[in-house]
């Protein structure tokens, strides 16, 4: 299907083509009928030539310019009508700097009422206006006159037109919502991308709704696909919660902002108090410009939206289009410090801004970037953002190590946060390359050894434990040695140091040598009898045969007595 819309000065004959074309008078009021002038939209269908077509009639009053704007405003394609008897007229004007605010480049002139004057001059004169949307194909028809070389101008700007996306995420922006008996709530809109099923879980305003039934064309759809004319009746939806300019969208898929930085095309003095017009949404706006083709908009309301969305400010007390914007930045940084403003002006210039270096893959797509760099897990991390990550991390380990210089290592978590990675799972990444690896949680360099003062205070307990190995150090001759706990926690993990209890240390083979030493016991044998074996004190005595049962080479009996295993 291809959706057209129209546009041009009222009575100039938008609705007369429409019907003449579908067999349908779009104008639905009673009000509309009874004055002959178009205030909403109207729409209406048929098919030329195996192309499925259907039409958005809009109104051409200058007091109804903001319904014109949300029913062209998802449109790509325009019917440009002028009537040959009146030519270009002021409400053409604003019609056209709408259109090329709105970025639309596929545009057919019909020159109406061809039999009440030449239809030259007219077609002349609104081609040389319409030449800043791109080619325009023109044709000119009478009252009652063939309507052959329309349908055949028709065939050749749809198919012009480029090919939507099936497979994107939906945004169906509401131009109408009202009520059927036995059905409730029903909304429309021109499906622009995507595909809308029966059944389909969307987001509406924030919350889940589900598709109770589609309808295109009159006809009942299990399925509709862009671009489309599409009304879809909503389950358990109440009427009042739905109004023109709310957005169907598929959940999770959407930025919902109410602050963009946008590329500006402006036709005019630039107010600060504006209103943006995108998709069928119209919202008051307060306009900062950064520079002369960029501004931040602040939106009185949220909507969703995505770099490349196309829109345009106007300014209602004027009646007139104030510019065309082009969407640069959904989440856009706070503007706060000195210069700033000049700053961000500057990056604006260029016409793009850079995706977040860093950033769930979700996120990019909702927020309209591509999806380009390197993939990890959910992630998306930009080249460079790695390298300074590596660069960061390296450093951060190497200044943690040495203010922790006998710890097993930097805990991944902390490394983490010292970085500013977003996420443990991206720790590995900013590692690879950097000589580190990650060990049960904790990072460190392979190989790395005790801190020499560390190594010195070992070797003098080591030849303390060669003359008596079951003699533990007391406390003060351990801290004498500058052996903390965090000395001696790094030398029990590197196997220098058996710890057998609370605050009691003893060399690496003290258990073998110990159960080699109760051998010459009788069996079973007491704890003074261990002590006197062991040549040693109940404070080691003790833990040590604790640890010895733990190990399974000791057994003790009933008794509290003891035997070899």
């Amino acid at each position: 299907m291809y959706v057209v819309a129209t546009a041009g000065h009222v009575d100039h004959g938008k609705s007369t083509l429409v019907e003449r074309l579908t067999g349908t008078w779009p104008d639905r009021l009673a009000e509309e009928q009874r004055r002959g002038l178009t205030i909403e939209l109207g729409f209406a269908w048929t098919e030329i030539d195996g192309r499925r077509l259907a039409f958005v009639d809009v109104p051409g009053h200058e007091r109804f310019v903001p319904n014109m704007l949300a029913g062209v405003g998802p449109v790509r394609a325009v019917v440009f009508v002028v009537a040959a008897d009146e030519g270009w007229m002021p409400q053409s004007a604003e019609h056209l700097a709408a259109l090329a605010a709105l970025g639309v480049r596929h545009a057919l002139l019909v020159v109406t009422k061809a039999d009440l004057a030449d239809p030259g001059p007219a077609a002349e004169e609104a081609l040389s206006h319409l030449a800043v949307l791109g080619r325009v194909d023109a044709v000119s028809i009478g009252r009652g006159g063939d309507l052959a070389p329309v349908r055949r101008a028709l065939c050749t700007l749809v198919d012009r037109l480029p090919a939507p996306d099936p497979a994107a995420d939906v945004r169906l922006w509401v131009d109408r919502a009202f009520t059927v008996r036995g059905a409730g709530t029903v909304v429309t809109g021109t499906l622009a991308g995507g595909t809308l099923r029966a059944g389909d879980e969307l987001e509406l305003g924030g919350e889940r709704v589900s598709v109770r039934g589609l309808q295109s064309l009159g006809e009942a759809e299990t399925e509709v696909t862009a671009v489309a004319r599409v009304a879809v009746n909503l389950r358990g939806v109440d009427r009042d919660r739905v109004r023109r300019g709310d957005a169907l969208l598929t959940p999770g898929a959407w930025v919902h902002t109410s602050e963009v930085d946008v590329a500006v095309r402006a036709q005019g003095e630039l107010h600060r108090e504006l209103v943006l017009h995108l998709g069928a949404a119209a919202v008051p706006v307060h306009v900062r410009p950064l520079g002369t083709d960029a501004a931040r908009l602040r939106l009185r309301v949220a909507l969703p939206l995505r770099i490349g969305d196309t829109g345009l400010l106007r300014d209602p007390g004027e009646h007139r289009i104030a510019a065309g914007i082009t969407v640069l930045d959904v989440r856009p940084p706070p503007l706060g410090r000195r210069g700033a403003g000049r700053a961000r002006a500057a990056e604006l210039a260029s016409g793009r801004v850079p995706p977040p270096p860093i950033a769930r893959a979700s996120e990019l797509r909702a927020m309209g970037f591509p999806l380009a760099g390197k993939r990890i897990g959910e992630w998306v991390v930009d080249g460079d953002a790695l390298t300074r990550a590596r660069e960061k991390a390296l450093s951060r380990f190497d200044e943690w190590s040495s203010r922790h210089p006998v710890a097993a290592g930097m805990p991944v978590e902390a490394l983490r946060q010292v970085v500013g990675l977003p996420a443990a799972e991206l720790v590995p990444a900013a590692l690879d390359g950097t000589g580190l690896e990650i060990t049960e949680g904790i990072v460190r360099r392979p190989g790395a050894g005790l801190p020499a003062r560390v190594l010195s205070a070992l070797g003098r307990l080591d030849e303390r434990f060669r003359a008596h190995p079951f003699r533990a150090p007391e406390a003060d001759e351990l801290a004498e040695l500058g052996l903390g706990q965090r000395e001696l926690a790094a030398a029990v993990r590197a196997g220098r140091l058996v710890r057998i209890g609370e605050g009691v240390f003893l060399g690496p083979d003290a258990p073998a040598r110990a159960a080699e030493a109760l051998v010459t016991l009788p069996q079973p044998f007491t704890v003074s009898e261990a002590r006197r074996a062991l040549d040693t004190t109940r404070r080691a005595a003790v833990p040590l045969l604790e640890l010895l049962d733990a190990r399974g080479i000791t057994v003790q009996g009933a008794d509290s007595r003891r035997h070899l295993r």
